[in-house]
């Protein structure tokens, strides 16, 4: 599984819309927007506060592995 279909499967998950994962890491609706199309990939601050909102691991979000 890639990292946008992760992300989104999480953030479903939590029950949240784009724009309320959004807020809550403190950037705009779009840019996350484009890291579920996969147009862009988080820098690694973004990615720490990804796995934090979502009580995962790094490397689950990068599909390093299948332990959240």
């Amino acid at each position: 599984m890639e990292f946008q279909e992760r992300l989104r499967t999480l953030r479903k998950e939590a029950g949240e819309t784009q724009v309320q994962t959004a807020a809550a890491l403190g950037i705009a609706s779009r840019h996350y927007q484009k890291f579920e199309a996969g147009a862009n990939l988080p820098s690694f601050e973004n990615l720490w506060a990804l796995a934090d909102h979502f009580g995962v691991s790094v490397d689950y979000l990068m599909g390093r592995t299948d332990q959240r």
